[in-house]
């Protein structure tokens, strides 16, 4: 089914104490014209009880070579709390942004044709930490719509449809990884994971990030010895990928969806 703005919810995560974020982003919401509703992000910094409770602390270092920083986990929180209030409001497709944000100039015109193309995904990146070794699954309007048989982390900037916010809900918890990992983990929870390329976003904290601080200082990297859990996770994944994508029929590149090449196949 072909979607369209109207079909469409909107946030922007933003913490309390973030004033200056939601200072630079008002202004470029505004300039958009689309109704983006302000997010209360969850302080996980002020919060260690709600932490304690959501993290299972070994499996996090394990898997990351590194403890939690209780403001990951409060963005992981606020990720949940905002497909939540998406499942609330009924409509059929969210767009979920951070408050790092910027926008290009196609920004508009990309969002229309991603929710045109709405039936070939389940969530759909906008932009990207990394996004590495895409390939091409079809096209919407003049944009590519990427899977990846690399990591595609960055939780900036993306759109999620109803079903799958309700089918990841239950699954998210406990915080064993990054929102950005265990969410774009499309093999584990079977959904269709692609990204718009050339993206119509980046994200810019300006050196001030409100997860680890100023100058990312927060953001230690261990010894290479406490991080084999997580150089073997990441190992794997790359197996996974290229197992789920071979399963899927998306290892190779294509300019035309699956779903349309099967339909003319049957014509």
């Amino acid at each position: 089914m072909s979607l369209t703005r109207a079909d469409l919810a909107a946030w922007c995560i933003n913490l309390d104490r973030a004033t200056a974020r939601w200072g630079q982003m008002q202004p470029r919401l505004a300039a958009l014209g689309l109704p983006v509703e302000r997010f209360a992000a969850i302080d996980g910094r002020a919060d260690p009880g709600l932490v304690a409770a959501a993290l299972e602390a070994a499996a996090f270092r394990a898997n990351m070579g590194r403890p939690a920083l209780p403001a990951e986990i409060g963005c992981y929180l606020s990720h949940l709390a905002v497909w939540e209030r998406f499942l609330a409001s009924g409509r059929p497709v969210a767009l979920v942004l951070e408050d790092d944000v910027v926008f290009h100039d196609d920004f508009l015109p990309a969002l229309d044709a991603a929710l045109a193309a709405s039936d070939q995904w389940d969530m759909l990146k906008l932009n990207r930490i990394r996004a590495k070794l895409p390939v091409m699954q079809g096209r919407a309007g003049p944009y590519r719509l990427n899977a990846y048989l690399g990591p595609a982390t960055g939780f900036g900037g993306y759109l999620i449809t109803r079903d799958l916010a309700a089918r990841l809900l239950p699954r998210m918890l406990p915080v064993r990884m990054p929102v950005d990992y265990e969410g774009t983990r499309w093999w584990a929870h079977d959904f269709r994971l692609l990204g718009l390329e050339p993206f119509p976003s980046h994200v810019d904290d300006g050196g001030i990030s409100t997860i680890n601080g100023p100058g990312h200082a927060e953001a230690v990297k261990p010894p290479r010895h406490r991080r084999l859990g997580n150089y073997a996770m990441r190992a794997g994944n790359y197996g996974r990928r290229l197992w789920g994508l071979a399963q899927r029929g998306m290892l190779l590149p294509r300019a035309q969806p699956l779903r349309s090449r099967l339909t003319e196949a049957q014509k």
